[in-house]
């Protein structure tokens, strides 16, 4: 019984797949995150969320590009607070396990703070520089 099931949910899946990849329109990857956000766009808002195509663009930096950068910088400077806390914490320890291990939680947690900042920037511009048509130097 268990294996007619499996066949005919396998005889019966292949047709809908199909009919689901037929349904999308052939136009769906020409379209861009800039046009979408172009169309999503206020009157009030400016034209330069991801790119700098456009006269009115000419020379600035995209809006989310400053956006993101600042988030990460701040999580960046965090990180290395944190770092330099954990630090003195070690140093201050006096040899009580309990806060030499709490210490090295601290260091260890924001190392991965900054990798993770470093690899959230490097994700950024490579979205931004491959799908929003803008460069990818900071």
């Amino acid at each position: 019984m268990k294996q007619l099931k499996a066949r005919l949910l396998a005889v019966l899946a292949v047709p809908a797949l199909m009919l689901g990849v037929l349904a999308i329109p052939a136009t769906v990857g020409a379209i861009g995150i800039t046009s979408g956000a172009e169309s999503a766009k206020g009157d009030d808002q400016t034209a330069c969320l991801f790119g700098t195509e456009g006269p009115a663009c000419e020379g600035k930096t995209p809006m989310f590009r400053v956006i993101t950068n600042v988030m990460l910088f701040i999580i960046g400077a965090v990180s290395v607070i944190m770092l330099i806390i954990g630090g003195i914490r070690y140093t201050v320890s006096g040899g009580d396990s309990a806060a030499v291990k709490g210490a090295k939680d601290t260091i260890l947690y924001a190392i991965v703070g900054i990798i993770v900042a470093i690899l959230a920037f490097a994700v950024v511009n490579f979205v931004i520089g491959n799908f929003a048509g803008g460069d990818a130097a900071v």
